[in-house]
């Protein structure tokens, strides 16, 4: 029987979309659950697996999806698994493509969220044709895909690319959920922006919008909301968010010299508050040798739509594998 679709999945911190796509990368049905409200593993393959059943129907059943693919935290391409992601619930090691295989009996490869998202950038997005260069997602958390020659690189292990987990802090840095201090992921996701905030009001006397919420809900959206309005607190925040990682960036270029930095996630709404003190940041970092080389871009697509046709990309190579 011909199978003329494939199913992405993008596991984030805080939600989980997924997606049925076919041949021309067209999303034809999707739907999402929340990531982090069970603590039970099998609770969320439950629930997962509920809502890709919903779509199943659409098209006819699970006979037309040729295979599965999934971008998760800290997502193994070689073993299916993952592995102490610092942003969900689960802390140990997951199998998670062998759990989904199992509920839904289809094919499934895996491999990092931000992977995925870089495959669906190059695909389909502003890095079509580019062979070499950077996906940086700022969500949650931040995570990062690297293509080079135009091949994802995945290290010898599959972990390659922890871009968000580079210490750019080396002392008295915040505490990171992967237990280490300083991650460039503490200060410029959209939960590092929210903890830059708490930060500022407490040290700070200056007025602010921001004075009129309850510091501890505090979201990045709050902030965005504030420095449109000319709050300069809030601006101020995203000036110091934006020189963290334009300077991080121009590192990240020193390592494999892109043709472009494609930035995408919730983050990324903020437009020119969060993208001019990059760039600023950026340039005056980087090395003569590169500079004026490396394009600075937003992603092109919707930002659910990225990571879904990018995981999707891998169901078309799913096979029936033996999983460790």
């Amino acid at each position: 029987m011909e199978k003329p679709y494939v199913l992405g999945i993008d596991m984030g911190g805080t939600n989980t979309v997924f997606g049925i796509v076919d041949a021309r990368g067209t999303i034809l049905h999707s739907g999402s659950i929340k990531t982090g409200i069970y603590p039970d593993i099998n609770d969320y393959i439950d629930a997962l697996g509920k809502g890709i059943e919903v779509l199943l129907k659409e098209i006819g059943g699970s006979d037309k999806i040729k295979g599965i693919g999934v971008g998760a935290p800290n997502g193994n391409y070689f073993n299916g698994c993952i592995e102490f992601a610092s942003n969900l619930p689960w802390k140990n090691r997951i199998p998670l493509a062998q759990l989904i295989c199992e509920r839904l009996n289809i094919p499934v490869t895996l491999t990092n969220d931000a992977n995925a998202a870089a495959i669906g950038e190059m695909t389909y997005g502003v890095a079509r044709g580019m062979k070499d260069f950077i996906m940086i997602t700022l969500g949650t958390g931040v995570g990062s895909g690297i293509v080079v020659g135009g091949n994802l690189v995945y290290g010898h292990d599959g972990f390659a690319g922890e871009l968000g987990h580079t210490i750019i802090r080396r002392h008295n840095g915040r505490l990171c959920g992967c237990g280490r201090e300083g991650c460039l992921e503490t200060y410029t996701s959209a939960t590092g922006v929210a903890r830059t905030a708490r930060e500022y009001l407490e040290i700070r006397k200056d007025s602010s919008l921001l004075r009129q919420l309850d510091p501890d809900t505090i979201t990045s959206k709050d902030v965005y909301d504030a420095a449109i309005k000319g709050d300069k607190l809030a601006i101020e925040i995203f000036d110091f968010t934006g020189a963290i990682l334009g300077e991080a960036f121009a590192d990240f270029i020193a390592f494999s010299s892109p043709e472009a930095i494609v930035l995408f996630g919730g983050l990324t709404k903020a437009g020119d508050l969060i993208m001019k003190p990059i760039q600023e940041a950026m340039e005056k970092n980087v090395l003569k040798v590169f500079a004026g080389k490396t394009k600075l871009l937003f992603s092109q697509l919707k930002e659910a739509d990225a990571a879904i046709l990018g995981a999707s990309a891998l169901g078309w190579e799913a096979k029936e594998v033996l999983f460790e």
